[in-house]
This record gives C-alpha cells, structure tokens and sequence, in this order.
C-alpha cells in the first residue's frame, strides 16, 4: 500500500467500529490467555497456545474483513433499490420510505417538508441502473478491519514471548488487555456521547465477563 495506507484504511472505518474490531480481538485472545492458569499450563504449552491464539485471530481477522465487505455490499444494493422505489412511487410512499430508513431518533426532529427536500433529491438523482459493487475503498477498509483485529492482540501477547515466567507474563498481559479495553471503551464512550470513564470502565467489566463465561463453558 502506498504510504500512509494503513492510516487511510483505518479511517475509513467509524469510530464505533474500529473501537468494536478492537474489543472482538482483545475477547478473542484473552479467551486464550485466560486458560492458562485453568490448564497449569507449563512453558511449552504456552509456547503452543499461543501460536493457537494467533492463528486464530488471523483468522477471525480474515474472516471480520470478509463479513465488513459482504454488508458493505448489501447495504449498497439496498440503497440502489431505495432510490428506484423513491423515484418510482407516490410523494407519500416516498417520503414514508425516506423516513423508515432514518432512526427514530433522526426522524423525529426532521420536519414533513425535509424529508420531502431530500425526496425531490432523490427524484433528481439519475435512475441507477448499474448492480452494487465494491469500491477500491471498501478492500481498502477491509484491511483496516484485518488489522485492527490482529494487530490489537499483539500487546496482549508479547509479554509471553519476553518473560520466561508463565505467570509473571500472564499477569502483565491481563493488564495490557485491561488497560486496552478501558482506553477502547473510553473512546467508545466519547463518540457515543456518554461518560468516557464510565464508558471505559463498563468496557473491562463487559469484556472480562464475556471471556469469564467463554472459558466457564469450555471455550
């Protein structure tokens, strides 16, 4: 990629999703971390766990990156067939459909007469006649959306490969992952507009009992 791809990638992608990529990879290597204690694993086994918790968020990663696309792709086939249904119905039927694709929340403060100025929009704009397809941008966000779920497991990780200690390196992972899901809920909370502390704060207690009960259940 040239340079300042990745950046660019990972731009593309909304606050609430890359903070949401984060946390599915953050969950998915503390579920292996988290087992180690349970196992008694010695220092071999870790050695094997971790190459194991590394496959595996290479793969959710692939995986992430293909489902971001194929909902990519079919919400821009849903908003081609928006646009033929506008500009083929009744000003009412158009502007109901207009405003049933808007939250609740957006609806309630746009006026009759708005969401009729973006009806008229939407008559003006040419009839699409082409299928939805992805965009250079779309692959580009994908690998953001590879990244962010690889890459943020790697400080989780890392002290198991300089500490010879199974259990020293345990500890400080966790508290890497903690700090991690903390400063990801704190930017979770400030674009949704709530408390960042709180938010950030809700964030650990969530994660730590999603992986509590993922290795409760034998995960």
């Amino acid at each position: 990629m040239a340079k300042g791809g990745f950046l660019s990638s990972i731009r593309l992608l909304d606050p609430i999703e890359r903070s949401s990529e984060v946390l599915f990879g953050l969950i998915m290597v503390l579920t292996f971390t988290g087992s180690f204690h349970a196992l008694g694993a010695d220092h071999d086994d870790v050695n094997r766990i971790l190459v194991a918790a590394l496959g595996c968020s290479l793969a959710w990663g692939i995986i992430d990156a293909a489902m971001y696309l194929m909902g990519t792709l079919s919400q821009r086939g849903h908003n081609l067939m928006l646009v033929r249904k506008v500009q083929s119905t009744s000003a009412a039927d158009g502007r109901r459909m207009i405003s049933d694709e808007m939250s609740d929340d957006l609806a309630a403060v746009l006026t009759e007469a708005e969401i009729e100025s973006i009806r008229q929009r939407f008559l003006k704009a040419p009839r699409p006649t082409a299928r939805a397809r992805l965009k250079l941008s779309d692959l580009r966000a994908a690998f953001g959306v590879f990244l962010l779920v690889f890459l943020s497991t790697l400080p989780v990780v890392l002290p198991f490969l300089f500490m010879s200690h199974p259990t020293r390196a345990l500890r400080v992972s966790n508290l890497i992952a903690v700090i991690m899901l903390f400063v990801t809920g704190m930017a979770y909370g400030k674009f949704a507009g709530s408390s960042p502390w709180r938010t950030g704060t809700l964030m650990v207690v969530i994660g730590l009992c999603m992986v509590g009960l993922t290795i409760a259940l034998g995960g």
